[in-house]
């Protein structure tokens, strides 16, 4: 068999210099972060008069006119968005360190973020819960109502009804359904029977 010859590669490497080292940045101090927070603001207020559309892109037209004090207004959001994704970070390092249930708390902050990035470039909130740590609960709002078949119509508990101009409480329904004293009609819970550990006496047998 024929040997295979062998490639010699000749590179010139007499031009080659080093790569500059960088100096290391120094930290700002606290007057130059205000300084420098100030100058960005500024800059982006020029764009906003420039381009009505600046800090817009990405965000459904139905909620580009929102105003900042609006409880989901895209600003907000946006803001709850760089929280959660820090939330996650730090849910992240303790996955690695496998403290108990940071795999579930890592999942709710990654779904919170997509709900947000879905309200962002649909306009629909799809979430239950929002504001920047989910302290917030969404109430339900009835839009369409429907009706038994005896034209009753049907209500759900913790929904807003325009036609009764207020939600929907537990109280209300247990007054239509003639509910009065709810706690009274559970039955109590019998504690558990606990198991004679003492000493069992013998009976001795006559015959």
């Amino acid at each position: 068999m024929a040997r295979k010859k062998k490639i010699a590669v000749e590179t010139d490497n007499s031009n080659w210099q080093a790569p500059k080292k960088r100096k290391p940045r120094k930290s700002m101090s606290e007057e130059q972060r205000v300084a420098a927070a100030a100058r960005l603001e500024k800059a982006r207020e020029a764009r906003a008069e420039k381009n009505p559309d600046y800090g817009l892109s990405g965000v459904h037209e139905s909620i580009r006119d929102l105003p900042d004090e609006h409880p989901i207004a895209p600003k907000k959001v946006k803001q709850w968005i760089k929280t959660q994704k820090d939330l996650a970070k730090s849910a992240r390092g303790a996955v690695r360190q496998k403290i108990k249930g940071s795999e579930a708390q890592l999942a709710i902050h990654q779904g919170y973020i997509k709900s947000m990035q879905t309200y962002l470039r649909t306009g629909d909130w799809i979430d239950i819960f929002y504001g920047e740590y989910q302290q917030n609960k969404i109430r339900w709002r009835s839009v369409a109502m429907a009706y038994y078949d005896d034209g009753t119509p049907k209500r759900t508990v913790g929904t807003f009804y325009p036609d009764m101009g207020c939600v929907y409480t537990q109280e209300i329904y247990n007054e239509e359904k003639g509910i009065s004293d709810v706690g009274s009609t559970k039955r109590k819970r019998r504690g558990k029977q606990k198991r004679n550990t003492g000493p069992v006496a013998k009976v001795k047998k006559t015959g």
